[in-house]
């Protein structure tokens, strides 16, 4: 049974935004104000929503959130950005609060201007008397699109003499590389915390699991992680001076973290979850390099998809990553078998990895690079013949 943080309810409803006339509006309430702490998108062309976003999170506090799917609200211009304010102040008289104490997620087809009246009449129906603790779980489905799977993560921790709670959703399959991907994610706490300290454990986390995930090498326009806050546990604000500080950040980091393999595992068209470690490095940025090219490899990702134990894909990667090494020092292991040390390659049975590639849902590949004491972990998935299908179909 999930252990709900105290204080937010939420809920979802079917607008009618999504062809399949599945769930596709969700909102989240806190029964109080929120610190609240967000990344966004480095796209060019950000979501109408994302600026209402910004603007929103630079007045104060936040109460509520309201997410749909089946429309993006990206490169809509001005009717796009008066949806997304409309959309605000439409879950504000259902939450009882003020329009920019509502923040917005938006994801879909681009260029579409999200129906409105439908979302207007999807929240009114929905109405606060169905918000319920559990009904953040039912927003995590409305928001999926490509997915396959709805993604959750929950933890806890002492703080203060206090329970903090915490619970993280995610939508994310295609589109995914950093800075985020087509990520949605939400993440909510009873901790009280306050912002300089929300907003770096969330970067923290964000560096060591969003921003070490790809599936296709594309960056969307709707990305947002947020973290929101309401302090109903009890707790005095933990600031980052605090010797319980880290406490927080190791259980939003591994949060965080469970997000980002499951977005990985669930990857358009994926049958494997791969894992990179790159372990060894000079530093965690050299690790990160090596680890991220490695997953980011289209070659790879085909190779494991065939069962095919090629590690000259593993090695060619290694080697364009900018990160720092000697090449003699490199040792690469697919699974537990050593297949290149020494620049060279090792002696290793290929049928048992070929099985191995084949028989094994996730895929670990592991790099050591004799170069230092750091080391980073990177996820993506397979890249197999329904990536193509999915996106060859996308709007059709």
């Amino acid at each position: 049974m999930t252990d709900f943080p105290l204080g937010f309810r939420a809920g979802a409803t079917a607008a009618g935004l999504k062809p399949s006339g599945r769930d596709d509006l969700g909102l989240i309430v806190s029964d109080r104000p929120c610190v609240a702490a967000a990344l966004f998108t480095r796209n060019k062309f950000p979501g109408e929503n994302i600026k209402v976003c910004r603007d929103h999170l630079s007045r104060g506090a936040i109460r509520a959130l309201v997410v749909h799917a089946g429309q993006a609200n990206a490169c809509t211009g001005s009717a796009g950005e008066k949806a997304a304010r409309d959309t605000a102040q439409a879950a504000a008289e259902v939450a009882g609060c003020g329009e920019t104490e509502v923040l917005v997620g938006s994801t879909g087809v681009i260029g579409t201007v999200p129906k409105v009246d439908r979302i207007r009449a999807g929240l009114a129906a929905l109405g606060d008397a169905e918000l319920t603790s559990e009904g953040i779980l039912h927003v995590g489905r409305a928001m999926m699109t490509t997915d396959t799977v709805s993604k959750t993560a929950t933890a806890k921790v002492r703080i203060g003499g206090k329970t903090i709670r915490i619970l993280g959703i995610a939508k994310g399959s295609g589109m995914i590389h950093p800075n985020l991907g087509t990520m949605l994610v939400y993440v909510m706490t009873d901790a009280a915390v306050a912002k300089p300290a929300l907003k770096k454990a969330l970067s923290t986390a964000a560096d060591e699991t969003f921003n070490c995930l790809t599936v296709d090498g594309d960056t969307s326009t709707s990305d947002m992680v947020v973290v929101m806050a309401n302090g109903a546990a009890g707790n005095a604000s933990l600031k980052v001076s605090d010797p319980e500080f880290a406490k927080f950040q190791k259980k939003i980091t591994a949060v965080c973290s469970e997000l980002a393999r499951s977005v990985a595992a669930d990857g358009e068209g994926a049958t494997k979850l791969v894992s990179v470690r790159a372990r060894k490095a000079t530093n965690v940025k050299d690790a990160r390099k090596v680890a991220m090219a490695v997953a980011s490899s289209n070659l790879l990702k085909c190779a494991i998809f065939g069962h095919d134990p090629n590690w000259g894909r593993i090695a060619c990667a290694v080697g364009y990553s900018g990160g720092r090494f000697e090449p003699a020092k490199v040792v690469i292991k697919l699974g537990k078998a050593v297949v290149f040390r020494k620049g060279q390659p090792a002696p290793h049975d290929r049928p048992a990895i070929a099985e191995y590639l084949k028989t094994s849902d996730e895929i670990l590949i592991d790099v050591e690079l004799g170069a230092g004491t750091a080391e980073a972990t990177a996820w993506t998935c397979d890249l197999t013949y329904d990536y193509v299908k999915i996106n060859a179909e996308y709007t059709t």
